[in-house]
């Protein structure tokens, strides 16, 4: 039975894997606790572009002091060769006598090979520990591998009504400057952001973390464009070349059209139409092969809709400011149309808590696997 002083070691094991959360697509952010004789020797999470692997950094900081020590690791060290060799390996040269992990890698190339290998080495190992809080923060990694879709998070800003903008289209700002940053906090801990084009044309966005230090990997730039009708004079396109850019459209556009937004470096992703636009699902595969494990969908309310009538929204980040605006504002949320109350996307309260003036509440959905707030 684990004890209190390995639950703190897994839990701070825990907090290393969410700094790298959004910068280490498509491989998952782990972290990693090296501890002798009682003493942390060794600490280590996912670098930026997923390499080196977190137990590489622990392992090169805790040295020779890391012979017979116990190693916390938030998912079961990697088996196979890729770029780097495996990380079971690695602890085993070190001598690490123990290693305790929170989940199995679902990865087919991993799951139970680098559990496996470790004790035929003799080393030590026992799985599980706080593996519901492993399995919530990687769960955009596991969702990538098992199910080809990368996690979603649908992310509103909203009156207390439910409004975005007003009849006129007037939406900045509705919430307040903490609102605000905490929203670019989130573009940061995911790997793409995702808008329709109608958001582009009204709002011109940027769509990166204006956090200095805190995106080390610039989250891509994703635009659900069935019709193209993205400017070229946009932000997005004219900066595609400093940060990654992809536009889903439908297929059949004539190369001529295409060309000037590859020119200015915007990655095409032709999709076919639905009955409705664009498949969100398979703009959502095609950003999976892509590697990305995380989205973090900002609107508009077609696109809000969209994902939910589709029942791929995972989680819900949601900013309300205290003011109401009527029935003339414009909805977060287009119409779904739902027949019946038991039709209706249903989400679970996991936090909430004040930023300022407003209150950022943090929902997940109903049939998932409880997680713990913003993993």
């Amino acid at each position: 039975m684990a004890s209190e002083e390995d639950r703190a070691h897994m839990r701070a094991a825990l907090a290393l894997a969410r700094r790298g959360l959004g910068n280490t697509w498509p491989n998952p952010s782990v972290g990693c606790v090296i501890v002798r004789d009682g003493r942390v020797v060794g600490r280590g999470w996912t670098c930026p572009g997923g390499r080196p692997h977190a137990e590489a950094e622990a392992l090169a900081r805790a040295g020779e002091a890391a012979r017979g020590a116990t190693a916390y690791v938030t998912l079961e060290p990697c088996s196979h060769w890729g770029r780097t060799p495996p990380c079971c390996e690695a602890l085993v040269r070190a001598g690490v006598h123990r290693v305790v992990v929170a989940a199995r890698d679902p990865d087919p190339r991993v799951d139970g090979r680098g559990l496996a290998r470790l004790r035929e080495a003799g080393v030590i190992v026992e799985l599980g520990l706080m593996e519901e809080e492993a399995r919530a923060l990687h769960a955009g990694f596991a969702r990538r591998i098992t199910r080809g879709l990368p996690l979603v998070t649908l992310k509103l800003a909203t009156t207390l009504d439910g409004r975005i903008a007003t009849a006129g289209g007037e939406s900045r700002w509705i919430t307040g400057e903490a609102a605000r940053r905490e929203a670019h906090a989130l573009r940061a801990r995911h790997d793409a952001v995702l808008v329709g084009s109608g958001t582009v044309l009204a709002d011109d966005p940027e769509l990166t973390c204006r956090i200095p230090g805190m995106a080390r990997v610039p989250p891509a730039r994703v635009v659900a464009d069935e019709r193209l009708r993205t400017p070229l004079t946009a932000r997005l396109v004219r900066s595609a070349r400093e940060t990654p850019t992809w536009i889903a459209t439908a297929t059949g556009h004539p190369p001529p059209v295409l060309a000037p937004y590859q020119a200015a470096g915007v990655e095409i992703l032709p999709l076919r139409r639905g009955r409705e636009g664009l498949e969100m699902a398979a703009l959502l595969a095609a950003l999976a092969q892509r590697g990305i494990t995380r989205v973090l969908a900002e609107g508009g309310a077609g696109i809000a809709a969209a994902l939910l009538r589709a029942g791929l929204v995972d989680r819900l980040a949601w900013f309300h400011a205290p003011g109401v605006m009527g029935g003339d504002g414009l909805p977060a949320v287009r119409p779904l149309p739902l027949a019946s109350l038991s039709a209706m996307p249903r989400f679970r309260r996991v936090a909430a808590r004040p930023l300022g003036d407003d209150v950022l509440t943090e929902f997940e959905r109903e049939d998932e696997q409880p997680c713990s707030p913003e993993s």
